[in-house]
Parts: structure tokens; sequence; C-alpha cells
């Protein structure tokens, strides 16, 4: 069973967990199939960005949603160096051509850049009421970040802001999960295995997914986006990953599973300030 949330103001419920792209351009055709096993299965949620393969991977995306359009939560994001005013219409103006289609669901600022920002929203809200996107949000803003985003958007606005978060890496839930929370602001976890650095054969984990007979990296999944309004992005690049990724909506985690999750990977301290990669 796959879990769904609406993830903007008065959209249509996605996939709690999506469909992560980050280096697929390396096997497009096991990439393209993967993100359409994951659309049968009802992963609708796919993410990209024009900085992923210099936009090879957003090409890859528009072939595997090629005539499956409207059943695709579609979200890219603009790289901070292009996030002028004119320089963000243009980026989204290829995106959509990449993707092969008129909009997106989403449309995100990679992370903090040294346009203002000003101008990056001014562009965001034109492509918006042209249709072009249906809403607009950040990724990799801090809490600070995210409040003066938020002040200059206007409230409801930022629908998004997509971090970095997984089992080694939970600094966003010392305040920027409620931070996001308090005002609308959706929460979308990227890289939820950590690149390489999954914990597979952690005791605790080993223990939780054989009492559900579940997989580790379910378990580490459901307990990822176990609060309303977080939704996690994982890479399934290969079709076993992605019935593994799906099958996590089957994982129901008991209190104490989650107490004993939260004991053997502590959040650490704040001081580290917010982790990206």
């Amino acid at each position: 069973m796959v879990e769904t949330r609406p993830l903007v103001a008065h959209g249509r419920p996605v996939s709690v967990i999506g469909q992560g792209t980050w280096e697929m351009e390396y096997d497009r055709r096991g990439a393209i199939a993967a993100l359409r096993r994951g659309l049968d299965l009802g992963l609708n949620h796919i993410d990209t960005a024009e900085m992923y393969g210099a936009g090879a991977v957003e090409e890859l995306v528009g072939t595997a949603i090629a005539g499956r359009r409207g059943e695709v939560f579609l979200t890219s994001k603009v790289t901070p160096s292009n996030a002028t005013y004119a320089g963000a219409l243009r980026a989204c103006e290829q995106t959509l051509v990449r993707l092969a289609t008129d909009h997106l669901d989403l449309y995100l600022l990679h992370g903090p850049g040294n346009h203002p920002l000003d101008e990056t929203f001014g562009a965001m809200a034109e492509l918006q009421a042209a249709g072009k996107i249906r809403a607009f949000g950040v990724s990799n803003f801090d809490p600070d970040r995210l409040d003066r985003a938020v002040a200059l958007a206007g409230p409801g606005v930022v629908a998004c802001n997509q971090v970095c978060y997984h089992l080694k890496a939970r600094w966003i839930e010392h305040r920027l999960i409620a931070r996001c929370l308090d005002q609308g602001v959706a929460v979308v976890g990227y890289s939820p295995f950590g690149q390489g650095n999954f914990p597979q054969g952690n005791p605790v984990l080993r223990d939780i997914a054989r009492a559900h007979g579940a997989t580790q990296h379910q378990v580490a999944l459901r307990f990822l986006v176990r609060q309303p309004g977080v939704f996690t992005i994982p890479k399934s690049a290969r079709l076993s990953h992605v019935d593994e990724m799906a099958g996590a909506g089957d994982v129901l985690l008991t209190a104490d599973d989650v107490a004993r999750i939260d004991a053997a990977f502590p959040l650490g301290p704040e001081s580290g300030g917010l982790p990206r990669l």
C-alpha cells in the first residue's frame, strides 16, 4: 500500500515515498524502466533537477513519463547560479522542453545562492501565473533562511523545503521540521539512505525488520516519514529496488520501534548545521 498525502496546498495527494533521480544518467534504459515501474506501483512523485547530468536526467524523465504525465507529481529545480529573474524564467523553459511537458507541479530553488531571492521568487510567481508551474519552494534552506523566504513570498506560498535527511543525518529534527510545518511548508528528505552510508546490519534495524517481515531499508523509510508533512525521495534505479521502496508502505512501526530507532541513531549536535550534498 502506497501512502499518500497532500504536498502542496489544495493539491492532490502525493506518494509519501517518491522517486529521486540524481545520477540516473549513467543507465538511461534502466532508469526509465525503474521510473515507469514506480508509477505502476503508485510512486507518483518524481523529483529531478536541471543540474542532474547537465539536463540529461530531465530528458530521461521526460521519456519515462511520456503518455503518463497526468499520473505524475513532477518536481524540478533551478540551479542557484541560474536563479536571477531572467535566468530562472529561461531555466524553467529549458526544463519544460527537456521534460516534454507544459508545466511542473513544483519548482524549487536548488539551494541558497548569490542572487537576490526576491528576483528568483518574482520569476517563479510569473511562471506560476502563466501556468508553467503549479507551486514553488526551496531546497537546502536552514530555519533562518526559511523564515526569510516565507516572509518574502508571503504566507502559504513556499510549498516545500527539500533537505538531506537520513538515519545518520537527523539534524532537521532539531528545529527545521517544526519550523517548516508551522508555516505550512512540506519537508521532502533527499538521500534517505545516506549515499552509500546506510547502516545495513545495525541490530536494531535488523530486529525490527525481521519482526515486520520487511527489509531494513523499508524500516528506515517508514521512520523518516513518521511525521505528517514529511516526504522522502529515494533513488530507485533498479526494478527490485523500486518494488522494495513501494513495499515500505506496508510497514507499520510501533511506538516502541520508533523509540528504539531514535535511541540507535541519535540526533547529534545542532551546532553542526544543515547537512547537504
